[in-house]
């Protein structure tokens, strides 16, 4: 890390006691190392300092919820096609790769193509592909194809795949809270004709109710506006503290301008927290060498509106710049401790109520720190 005042402030902490903070948001458990969605990630996350923990939710053939960042990744995030049973009922079968028109592995299995039974046989792996397999065990064989900033060293013991009904009494049983996104479905809705989009999100908030969490300890999400508005109109209490993920600035800069432009409106409609992925947040004044504030961070507290961001510890070794989730400032990053100045600009200037990460320590040591 460059030398500076925050680094001596981060210095000077070493020694505080950590406790948890709920600054500090689990990103799918702790997929850094473990396995993500499994019950292994959610208690490595528990164990540095998060406060929240998230579950993507999806749902099965027989309209269960689970926790998987994807409708459809069970082929790259699970051992289904381990299982031939299973495996044959995936969307898309295993096709090999071709070394002949170099066309390359390929699979799809969703959440949506199994029971919750069948779902809870499987186990949890690292989010990985190969995509020069010849066949199904090469696919699976992540050692290569894992990057090695990672490990697969906890996918090995079969890491537990998680229901919703599952996730909350473990993440309540820690004093823990929750954020829970409902998962765009890849097949089509209806879901067998009659389970719509309305249905998949109410049954997110009857599976907290029928826990008896209340609607303060949980943080829905959506990329969806529709699903936020939702909750907004027959939830309130839970639409109350519902997260609009907005990836709109990642299509194209016209659409970060329009999403700038948006939020006055947002904040009228009645959403009252923002989380788009961090890059969005700050910006490189190239004239100080600084990073700071954006115009989408700025314009989201003139509306009013809350900030979360996501999430930091996905990007590697950052002496390149930190690829795409440091789009607009790579030239001002190139040591991992600017991490730490990103995450500085993002709570003390940008003034986020949360961070997602993937190891979860990152943020609760800095939380700590300065007593968010």
């Amino acid at each position: 890390m460059d030398k500076g005042d925050l680094k001596d402030e981060l210095e000077a902490c070493s020694e505080k006691p950590i406790t948890t903070s709920h600054f500090s948001i689990s990103h799918r458990g702790a997929p850094l190392m473990f396995p993500e969605h499994s019950k292994e990630g959610y208690m490595a996350a528990a164990r540095m300092g998060a406060g929240i923990i998230e579950c993507d939710v999806s749902f099965t053939s027989d309209r269960e919820l689970v926790c998987r960042h994807s409708n459809c990744d069970l082929h790259y995030t699970t051992n289904i096609l381990a299982k031939p049973d299973l495996a044959a009922k995936c969307t898309k079968p295993f096709t090999p790769y071709d070394p002949e028109t170099g066309e390359e592995a390929s699979a799809e299995c969703c959440t949506s193509d199994i029971t919750l039974s069948e779902f809870k046989s499987l186990c949890a792996e690292m989010e990985a592909t190969t995509f020069n397999a010849l066949n199904t065990s090469e696919y699976m064989g992540r050692t290569g194809s894992t990057p090695d900033w990672r490990t697969n060293m906890y996918a090995y013991s079969c890491a537990e795949t998680m229901a919703l009904k599952e996730y909350i009494p473990l993440v309540d049983s820690m004093g823990l809270d929750f954020t829970a996104e409902a998962k765009e479905p890849e097949v089509k809705m209806p879901f067998q004709g009659d389970y719509t989009q309305n249905e998949f999100v109410q049954q997110i908030v009857d599976t907290f109710k029928d826990a008896d969490i209340p609607a303060s300890r949980v943080w829905l999400q959506s990329f969806l506006p529709r699903d936020i508005y939702y909750w907004l109109e027959n939830d309130p209490a839970f639409g109350a503290q519902a997260v609009y993920l907005d990836e709109r600035g990642d299509l194209s800069d016209e659409g970060y301008e329009r999403a700038v432009a948006s939020l006055p409106r947002l904040a009228e409609k009645g959403v009252r927290i923002v989380a788009p992925d961090l890059w969005q947040l700050v910006a490189a004044d190239n004239a100080t060498g600084k990073i700071v504030p954006s115009s989408y961070a700025t314009a989201a507290k003139e509306a009013g509106l809350d900030i979360i961001t996501w999430s930091f510890e996905r990007s590697g070794p950052l002496e390149s710049g930190g690829g795409s989730y440091y789009t607009g400032i790579n030239n001002l990053i190139n040591n991992d401790g600017d991490e730490y100045t990103v995450i500085d600009v993002i709570a003390r200037q940008v003034g986020a109520i949360g961070i997602f990460s993937d190891w979860a320590a990152t943020i609760t040591y800095y939380a700590n720190c300065f007593d968010l």
